[in-house]
């Protein structure tokens, strides 16, 4: 009577069970964190002493080892969430506090990338401040500061905006598609999204390598590889996202009924796309814009 009541819970929540995952997820983030630190401690010539021993050489090694750890992580971590929800664990409550944790988490990412943004606004519009002794040194009271060759707005960056706002319409027929029970149609709609995204973070990559100006060189360089280059990070993780819901589909886990994860990757990838739109018209045409204004 016990054993059945303890099998069959007088409630809508999932109990997890014990799980390594938190564990191993926090120690293989340390390491990596340690990782990076002495890699880029030895890029600027700096020793890191263990021992009596220069671990600088043991930095990439380090990294690789904790991003391993990493990526195990959340593969396992998540395969475990996937096996939970087809063997009935996510009722409706549990699927209802899902979708407040992943619109708290995306809020999370809209803050992060308002930090970049405010960063990059700080300096265009106080670039002259003459209170601020140094940025104005650094910069020459113009932004961007002089010397710095911008991209054509018009030209890569508009192909990739309107590569990610046809993903967005490509996602949103394979939602249509999978709502109508349609499975030609999902696999079809989420091919050609991956396929988008992975295009756009090709063309990412081929802009970055004709970049007029570098990462370290000031700051609107820093501004622009952060900005840009995080917003290309979470186009990965979205094509991932939507890679691991292709093969849902392949194997049949999702349905019309319950495809929580397939919705959770659409909503991420609309979020993307609108991140891209805000980049695309505050740092390549307003920037422009601003280097007439100044010159």
């Amino acid at each position: 009577m016990a054993a059945a009541a303890h099998a069959k819970p007088n409630h809508d929540y999932h109990l997890v069970n014990p799980s390594p995952w938190p564990l191993v997820g926090s120690v293989s983030a340390f390491v990596l964190a340690v990782g990076a630190i002495i890699f880029f401690k030895a890029r600027k010539g700096d020793a890191m002493m263990l021992f009596g021993s220069d671990l600088a050489a043991a930095g990439p090694w380090v990294m690789l080892i904790g991003f391993a750890g990493v990526l195990y992580t959340m593969y396992a971590w998540w395969s475990d969430v996937v096996k939970e929800s087809v063997t009935g664990d996510h009722t409706p409550v549990v699927q209802m506090h899902h979708r407040y944790g992943m619109i708290l988490f995306i809020a999370s990412e809209v803050m992060f990338f308002v930090a970049w943004f405010w960063a990059y606004f700080d300096q265009f519009f106080r670039h002259d401040d003459v209170e601020q002794y140094a940025r104005v040194e650094a910069m020459g009271t113009t932004w961007p500061p002089i010397g710095v060759e911008l991209f054509d707005p018009f030209h890569l960056p508009l192909f990739n905006t309107l590569i990610l706002l046809t993903s967005g319409t490509t996602v949103t027929w394979a939602h249509h598609a999978l709502i109508h029970n349609d499975k030609n149609g999902l696999k079809a709609g989420l091919w050609l999204t991956i396929i988008l995204g992975a295009l756009f973070s090709v063309v990412q990559v081929i802009e970055y390598t004709r970049a007029g100006f570098p990462f370290a060189g000031n700051i609107y360089g820093a501004s622009f590889f952060m900005a840009t280059g995080f917003h290309g990070f979470h186009v990965l993780i979205g094509t991932i996202f939507l890679t691991v819901c292709l093969v849902r589909a392949y194997v049949g886990n999702l349905t019309q009924k319950h495809h929580l994860g397939f919705e959770f990757a659409a909503w991420y990838w609309h979020f993307v796309d609108v991140v891209w739109l805000f980049l695309f018209a505050a740092i390549y045409v307003w920037g422009s814009w601003g280097v007439a204004i100044n010159h």
